[in-house]
């Protein structure tokens, strides 16, 4: 029988493209809800900010154990994109990287904005390149349901020429019926060698992505691309499904756990309908989380885009964040959620530390689980924290709540570049919730994992100072 790779693209899936405004956390649980469902593939975003993009990829290579992870390379990246891909993906338990690339004429002038010939040769180039670090490279073929016949057939010669061992065929548009998919497939399994993987994606503008999908396994497809939860493309709960009841008809299979996908499911899309989706988390909040503020706004206008974050401050917290504010704003256009976010943590409820960081070692590595040995000070009391986490940053956690006496839900973690070049200072943003409140913390270093840890005590702080 043979094997179809289901991979899954809800956490890469752009937001304004049907996709979910998931925090880093929810992300890394996203990928380890699938990682327990068998999924073959999980595939990460590009790498656009290095710093938190990176970092996303490296906990999620962590924390991922039996799936594989995929980082797209996109046609007009940096020349250094593979490199940096890599760095952050290379202890993944099966790393994968994508040379992503549209070949029909409309999307290489809008997007790429290069000639055909010049498409073939960046092909050949992002996927030598990507060979030479990776073994596992994929050429994805955006938009071929619209691509001409000829012109395809090059591109895919080429990515194969250079190293792609699996080849994805994408109707972007969404403008084939599955029996045309199927022609197509057939066509592409029949033109590529037999030992290079043919994938496909389908759109589901025309609500046929589920049969199309089984028609482009029926046509030989060994890979398909599902999403856990959104209606954009082939859904995974669906095709599992399909190729329980029917796959043994055709010869086909595949090896999620079937037994335990709806539950699995189901957990996935409360994370991402639930806070995780931005139009969900705005209705929630009776506002919308993405907005902007501007100099022009008062006081009251900029207490009330706090509340809709989450956060409840009196009336001298308010004044802080509101001055604070003003700072900014008043040399910026506007000021965005994610920013009033970090004022609120740098501004409001600042308390005197009731716990200080002394010291912290961490030992991780791709074949040792992460642990973190933090000493704090409390008074005059030196006390230590030892834990096993999913990464360094989890560990941390871990050994500071070890050290605190309880444990707080994560309820955001951003990361962001205060200034530029090797030795950039970098802040961490955290937000804990404890008794339905958020409390914020900031810390900053040119280390991640030591802004993360600071941050999180100053978060922890906070709560401890107003619990009394």
């Amino acid at each position: 029988m043979r094997n179809i790779s289901i991979s899954d693209i809800t956490i890469r899936q752009p937001e304004g493209e049907g996709g979910f405004a998931l925090s880093f956390r929810e992300k890394i649980e996203l990928a380890r809800q699938l990682d327990r469902l068998g999924v073959d593939l999980i595939e990460l975003g590009p790498i656009e900010n290095r710093r938190i993009d990176s970092l996303l990829v490296k906990s999620v290579a962590s924390a991922v154990k039996g799936s594989a992870v995929s980082v797209p390379l996109m046609l007009t990246g940096p020349e250094d994109a593979p490199e940096t891909a890599w760095a952050a993906l290379r202890e993944a338990h099966r790393p994968r990287l994508q040379v992503v690339a549209p070949v029909s004429t409309v999307q290489m002038e809008y997007l790429c904005r290069l000639k055909p010939e010049a498409v073939i040769e960046r092909i050949a180039a992002l996927t030598a390149a990507a060979r030479a670090l990776c073994a596992e490279v994929e050429f994805v073929a955006e938009d071929a349901g619209r691509s001409e016949p000829e012109f395809l057939r090059r591109a895919i010669g080429s990515a194969i020429a250079a190293g792609a061992g699996i080849v994805t065929i994408c109707d972007t548009a969404g403008t084939l019926l599955p029996d045309e998919l199927f022609d197509s497939i057939r066509d592409a399994r029949a033109a590529i060698p037999p030992e290079v993987r043919l994938g496909v994606r389908c759109s589901n503008a025309l609500a046929v992505a589920n049969a199309a999908a089984m028609a482009a396994v029926r046509a030989g497809a060994d890979e398909v691309k599902t999403s856990a939860c959104g209606g954009f493309t082939t859904t995974l709960d669906k095709l599992v499904q399909i190729l329980k009841l029917r796959g043994a008809d055709f010869g086909v299979g595949c090896s999620v756990r079937d037994t335990e996908l709806l539950r699995g499911v189901a957990q996935i899309r409360r994370l991402c309908e639930g806070r995780g989706s931005a139009p969900a988390a705005a209705a929630a909040a009776g506002g919308t989380g993405d907005f902007s503020l501007s100099v022009h706004d008062d006081l009251s206008a900029v207490v009330q885009a706090a509340e809709k974050l989450g956060y409840e401050l009196s009336e001298e917290d308010g004044a802080k964040v509101y001055e604070a504010f003003r700072r900014i704003a008043s040399k910026k256009e506007s000021v965005s959620a994610r920013e009033l976010d970090a004022i609120v943590a740098s501004a409001a409820l600042q308390v005197p530390p009731t716990y200080r960081m002394e010291n912290y070692v961490i030992n991780s590595g791709n074949t040792i689980s992460a642990t973190s040995h933090i000493r704090m000070r409390r008074g005059e009391q030196l006390l230590d924290g030892l834990a096993v986490g999913d990464g360094p940053i989890d560990a941390s956690f871990q050994a500071i709540e070890q050290i605190v006496g309880t444990h707080y839900e994560l309820d955001d973690f951003q990361i962001q570049s205060v200034t530029e070049g090797r030795e950039a200072m970098g802040e961490t943003v955290i937000r804990l919730r404890a008794n339905g409140r958020l409390y914020s913390g900031r810390g900053i270093s040119t280390d991640v994992i030591s802004s993360a840890i600071r941050a999180y005590i100053n978060a922890v702080n906070k709560i401890v100072y107003e619990e009394g």
